[in-house]
């Protein structure tokens, strides 16, 4: 479900260019650091962005290195990290872990039966550090796997569970800036779930799958409503941004939250448009 919470990179200066996949990179080597190759799988650019929202926020000053990876063996590549890399990994972990035991629990899939296992010990130490986020997280994936039971169709309710999970983990610490972050992860969070669920619907279609735009698909106007839920949360979550002091990286954040996030948006409808024109040759 992650994944559109990018940069519009070709938009960005090479400076900026270089900055942002420094902290990508950085929260990898963290992940590998703290939970093996396994936590570099949960690896997300979502997170890239919690971490330079936090890092500016707080004004926290990322440690530089170079190094090659296994992705880039011939060529060192930049890692930025600080304290908000170490939380953005274990965020990362936690909630992996608890949809891998959601997907036993609720569907018995091998994958989150092996997953779960293969991460429980290592995720203790993370969830023990981070309490209020970690019920969060589980709370709301078990209240959204119930809504995916009930196929509730009113896309609302969970995509409302998302965006209460996203808004615990804005929320670094419990202080003024609560105020702020808390709408703008829960209005992020939402956006994500809907896109995710426009993203899926076909497949989902396909193969009987949960999707709450399924409600709502046969409707003349479906594409419209569902651009206008995604104004709507974005339109949200930018108001509270846009109150933050952000200075540090602003242009590289607001390249995120006003254009990278369409990146996908955009990719889909260029699919779609190719598609009906081959079908018209």
């Amino acid at each position: 479900m992650f994944g559109y919470v990018t940069a519009h990179e070709s938009e960005l200066k090479v400076k900026e260019f270089h900055k942002y996949r420094g902290y990508y990179c950085g929260l990898c080597q963290q992940l590998k650091k703290d939970y093996g190759r396994l936590g570099q799988v949960t690896l997300t650019y979502d997170m890239t962005f919690l971490i330079m929202i936090l890092t500016s926020l707080y004004e926290a000053e990322p440690v530089a290195r170079k190094g090659r990876c296994i992705v880039h063996p011939m060529k060192k590549q930049l890692f930025l990290q600080n304290e908000f890399t170490a939380y953005a990994s274990d965020m990362n972990l936690i909630l992996a872990y608890y949809h891998l035991v959601d997907d036993w629990e609720d569907e018995k899939k091998a994958l989150g039966f092996v997953g779960s296992h293969l991460l429980k010990r290592r995720v203790k130490k993370a969830i023990r550090k981070y309490p209020r986020q970690s019920s969060v997280i589980r709370e709301e994936l078990a209240r959204l796997s119930a809504y995916e039971k009930t196929g509730e169709t009113k896309i609302d309710e969970p995509a409302g569970c998302f965006g209460r999970l996203m808004a615990e983990i804005f929320i670094y610490g419990k202080d003024n800036w609560e105020e702020y972050l808390r709408p703008m992860g829960f209005y992020l969070g939402k956006y994500i779930y809907i896109m995710d669920a426009y993203d899926d619907l076909k497949e989902d279609i396909k193969e009987d799958n949960y999707n709450p735009l399924k409600a709502i698909y046969e409707d003349a106007d479906y594409e419209e409503q569902v651009l206008n839920m995604l104004r709507m949360m974005l339109g949200e979550c930018t108001l509270a941004f846009e109150r933050l002091p952000l200075i540090e990286d602003i242009d590289i954040l607001r390249n995120i939250l006003y254009d990278g996030v369409w990146k996908r948006y955009r990719k889909l409808k260029e699919q779609e448009a190719a598609q009906h024109l081959k079908q018209k040759l």
